[in-house]
């Protein structure tokens, strides 16, 4: 395909103002892609969208986006009660299409988005796209060739205070599991595969916020622990939450009967990891091979299948998967009771390269 991806961006936003269009830039410039048309419904981003980030058309209504013969792929940036309405939308006009996460905020809606995806032209991505970091890769690899044992126990975190730029986090279809907690229970089931259970314990801890300089109530669950089981007495935890003011630490942690991984940062940006042995007997330090990776890649890695006719390694199944566990987290957070995961998905796999993993080794730290 020799000539440029054509994208129609709905949701201009900070997100897409900043990270994405930082993504978008050098790809328009090696005329990977060309960004056509954008829409917002707020009429005072169109000045910045046409003058600022160059993009010549702009409108208030994402159908004039989905109708354009000058788009191919979509990409859906809104607040996350818009995400299922658009990305149906743009699959049924035939497009490729990159949704912020989650898909959806109902199984339902999520379920006929998956649906649509396997007999739609165009292909689906939706975030987050954190199987695509190598440094997420290559302690896939060292997990599945069996260099900590059986795995037997987890544990992921990611939050922060809390976004103060946009109320829809703390409305209805927002929340800390939403927003933050996807990304760690992403990367869990992409190592894991299928969980089985789920329990939790969520509520709203902050009820009342300042949010674009006004008070405003959360109803929204803000804080969250997540019990996941994986079968076989395999569990792991999440901790996620609009409250957490500082952390340090690993990002997630796998536990095995031989070893133990861990990664450092945060699952979006990671720094490298850190892996145990006891027949090595001391902690061998890898460097992060993602310094240039950013966590909307996944448009990059969509832009490649398009243009090379390839099957993307992030799939809805596994999204649908992901949003099934938050959901029913939610419900296990007011009732108390365990729920049952019922959707499966294949994991992606990635060729093990032990020559690509060695070389980001630092040292080893013998702790015996």
């Amino acid at each position: 395909m020799s000539q440029p991806t054509r994208i129609g961006i709905v949701g201009c936003g900070s997100v897409m103002q900043r990270p994405y269009m930082r993504l978008i830039q050098p790809l328009r410039a090696a005329g990977a892609v060309d960004v056509t048309i954008a829409c917002d419904v707020n009429e005072d981003v169109r000045p910045v969208v046409r003058d600022r980030l160059g993009i010549p058309s702009f409108t208030t209504d994402y159908e004039e986006v989905i109708d354009s013969e000058e788009v191919d792929l979509v990409m859906v940036l809104t607040s996350m009660l818009e995400h299922g309405p658009i990305t149906r939308a743009a699959l049924t006009a035939g497009k490729h299409v990159l949704v912020e996460k989650p898909m959806a905020v109902t199984l339902d809606e999520a379920a006929e988005i998956v649906e649509m995806a396997r007999h739609s032209p165009g292909l689906l991505v939706c975030a987050p796209h954190v199987v695509l970091s190598a440094t997420y890769q290559a302690m896939w690899r060292h997990i599945h060739r069996g260099d900590i044992g059986k795995v037997l126990m987890t544990r992921a975190r990611y939050g922060h205070a809390g976004p103060d730029w946009r109320p829809w986090f703390y409305l209805e279809g927002g929340g800390a599991l939403f927003d933050l907690g996807v990304y760690n229970i992403t990367c869990l089931t992409g190592w894991l595969g299928p969980a089985k259970r789920v329990m939790a314990m969520t509520g709203v801890a902050i009820p009342e916020r300042v949010v674009g300089g006004k008070m405003m109530r959360v109803e929204a669950e803000d804080n969250a622990h997540v019990l996941i089981d994986w079968g076989e007495n395999v569990f792991g935890v999440v901790s996620t939450g609009f409250t957490m003011q500082k952390y340090r630490g690993p990002a997630l942690e796998v536990y095995g009967s031989q070893g133990t991984i861990q990664m450092m940062g945060d699952d979006w940006d990671p720094s490298g990891y850190e892996l145990w042995r006891n027949d090595v007997g001391a902690w061998q330090i890898y460097e992060g091979a993602d310094r240039l990776w950013t966590w909307t890649d996944g448009l990059r890695h969509l832009v490649d299948c398009i243009r090379n006719d390839e099957t993307p390694i992030v799939q809805p199944e596994h999204a649908f998967h992901v949003l099934e566990i938050m959901l029913k987290a939610q419900e296990s957070g007011r009732d108390g009771q365990s729920k049952t995961i019922e959707s499966v998905f294949t994991p992606p796999t990635f060729e093990d390269d032990r020559e690509e993993v060695a070389e980001h080794l630092v040292h080893d730290r013998t702790q015996r």
